[in-house]
């Protein structure tokens, strides 16, 4: 599963890969707002918003993206590891359900 995630410390930047990566998911992660982000979030399976360390403009553009394309957006208040790995787990129940 290719997965967004949008927000979240800048140190943590690498270990966010790492822990998406264990799980079998690609992830792209942005914790700053860089140029042509909308166009760089691309065609992902889901876009993860951690909303406790990420600018409304972020937020808003991935917002609008996600609609644009039908993309499933999970927002997550903290920006942990352990957030992390719980997003994934339950994207990963919410998969083998349907």
């Amino acid at each position: 599963m290719s997965i967004v995630l949008v927000g979240g410390h800048d140190k943590m930047h690498s270990q966010y890969k790492n822990v998406a990566s264990k799980h079998g998911h690609k992830v792209k992660v942005y914790t700053q707002l860089t140029a042509g982000f909308e166009k760089s979030i691309g065609h992902p399976d889901a876009i993860v918003l951690f909303t406790d360390k990420i600018s409304h403009k972020m937020v808003w553009i991935a917002t609008k993206k996600a609609k644009k394309e039908n993309i499933p957006i999970i927002r997550n208040h903290s920006s942990s590891i352990s957030a992390l790995e719980s997003v994934l787990k339950n994207m990963e129940k919410n998969e083998k359900v349907h």
